[in-house]
């Protein structure tokens, strides 16, 4: 056979496998009957029934913990570490290992991310009757990267506390990554609704206008595209990529392809990271394709900004866009980050400057966080690392 017609096989074969992620690559292929059936990752998709059915009865940190790991983080990569030695007090850490040098070099995104955690920590208290009482950064906050000094102290204590509506929809809510419905629109009333619930001194916004929606539509994607072809970004994501059941249950945190579809496309060559990182073979050019397709779906948008760029700037970011994405769960909405433009690695400098201009970010101000709002069906959890491999001093 010749290399040509390999080639072309193969180039189709390709088309028939890639699917969007609108993060990283998703490959889809057709598997059937009790091989399909298995290959779901039940053990990395466990913490979340374990803290529907969780109890405080025993000690309450470990209850408030079991949901605070649910919450959304950059890459999934579920940077906290918790420190429980003192009585009472749960110690957060940032797991340094767990940062993303190349597209995070600041720590941002991730801090970001512990703020997401901090909230949902304080609402699963709330939930039991008991007040977070969180002290940021009591050691000093790390610059211009994070150290290994305590992110927060969190001591739980009876309160005469309300709890907050929006712990219903912890175990609903996600990410959605995948295309959202043409022709159905987040309502401006809705997208306010979602805005409405920016706590902590940051400062929220939306978009509903589509000629605004359609211009920040190719900024975002136009960054996208500039991390896939920057050799250390992109490499930074496909090292990160978790392929089938058994990957996904040894390191349930990164990018997952989960499930038959994904097993299938690996074993038959179809996933090949060296080829996902080559901008001149084929799959990367299909990849860009497969990946650009939710860009065109996105009507609407969400931002959270704030006055400056401290560590606690970006924790009041974090538990803004959190207690925003439960809200659009409440409403029916899909919510997903599309955190490329917002970056600080030095080629996205052109878009970061466009979308700042377009969302009348001020100087001295940040742009935190921007994601776009849709309806789409209902994806399944992310993997999660159980709490109790999060713990140190247990």
């Amino acid at each position: 056979m010749s290399a040509d017609v390999n080639e072309a096989k193969a180039s189709q074969g390709r088309r028939n496998f890639l699917k969007i992620i609108g993060g990283g690559v998703i490959v889809a292929a057709s598997a059937g009957g009790l091989f399909a059936a298995s290959r779901t990752p039940t053990k990395a998709i466990e913490p979340w029934k374990l803290a529907l059915g969780a109890k405080p009865d025993f000690d309450p940190r470990r209850y408030v913990l079991s949901h605070a790991i649910l919450a959304p983080n950059p890459h999934n990569r579920q940077p906290w570490q918790v420190d429980l030695e003192e009585e009472n007090v749960m110690t957060l850490y940032c797991d340094l290992d767990r940062r993303l040098p190349y597209t995070d070099p600041f720590d941002r995104q991730i801090t970001i991310g512990l703020g997401c955690f901090l909230e949902l920590a304080d609402i699963a208290a709330k939930e039991i009757g008991l007040k977070a009482e969180i002290e940021m950064f009591p050691a000093g906050e790390g610059v211009p990267r994070l150290d290994d000094r305590p992110v927060a102290r969190i001591e739980l204590k009876k309160d005469d506390v309300e709890p907050d509506p929006l712990f219903a929809h912890i175990y609903d809510r996600r990410s959605n990554k995948d295309p959202y419905e043409l022709g159905k629109s987040v309502s401006a009333e809705n997208a306010s609704l979602i805005v409405a619930e920016v706590v902590g001194g940051a400062i929220g916004g939306d978009i509903t206008d589509e000629n605004v929606a359609a211009e920040l539509r190719k900024i975002a994607w136009n960054a996208m595209e500039t991390e896939l072809r920057t050799y250390r970004t992109a490499k930074e994501s496909i090292d990160l990529l978790r392929i089938g059941k058994a990957e996904i249950e040894e390191n349930p945190d990164g990018i997952d392809l989960g499930g038959a579809f994904f097993e299938v496309a690996d074993a038959l060559g179809f996933m090949n990271r060296d080829e996902f990182l080559d901008t001149s073979t084929t799959a990367f050019q299909q990849q860009m394709a497969a990946v650009k397709e939710p860009f065109g779906t996105a009507n609407g948008f969400v931002f959270v900004k704030t006055e400056g760029n401290f560590r606690r700037d970006q924790i009041a970011a974090g538990r803004s866009y959190v207690r925003m994405n439960l809200k659009a769960t409440e409403l029916g909405i899909a919510m997903q980050p599309w955190s490329q433009a917002l970056q600080e690695f030095e080629e996205v400098a052109p878009q970061y400057k466009q979308i700042r201009k377009v969302l009348q970010v001020e100087e001295g101000e940040t742009l935190q966080m921007f994601a776009r709002i849709g309806y789409g069906k209902k994806p399944e959890p992310s993997p999660r690392w159980a709490y109790e491999t999060r713990l140190v001093n247990s």
